[in-house]
């Protein structure tokens, strides 16, 4: 992979957010959930499609803290129009993990 500047470094927006509601995406070709993340006043609340029904139960997602690229065009996936790239990385089985902060954080808070 190619060196990147600091200033591409800023140019992608990395929030922290909180799960408001989560529901099951049937009809995604891959098991999928449908989220919506509360980023504060600023950004409001923002929707995006995740394949983590490996490691996540919608009802486990509700108040959990994700981060999470605001700055992406919307998707469209399916039926559903994603507006947020949530972020995480793959178990030793390739499903995803989630990626939060350690402790409560503000939603809405740019990672740095």
């Amino acid at each position: 992979m190619a060196d990147i500047t600091f200033d591409d470094f800023l140019k992608v927006d990395i929030r922290t957010g909180t799960v408001v509601d989560a529901q099951p995406y049937p009809e995604a070709r891959k098991p999928a959930i449908k989220l919506w993340v509360d980023f504060g006043d600023t950004l409001g609340i923002r929707k995006s499609s995740a394949q983590i029904t490996a490691h996540y139960t919608p009802q486990d997602l509700i108040g959990k803290q994700v981060m999470a690229v605001v700055n992406f065009p919307p998707r469209q996936i399916g039926k559903f129009m994603s507006e947020i790239l949530v972020l995480g990385l793959p178990d030793e089985n390739g499903e995803i993990v989630l990626i939060s902060p350690d402790q409560p954080v503000p939603s809405g808070g740019r990672m740095h």
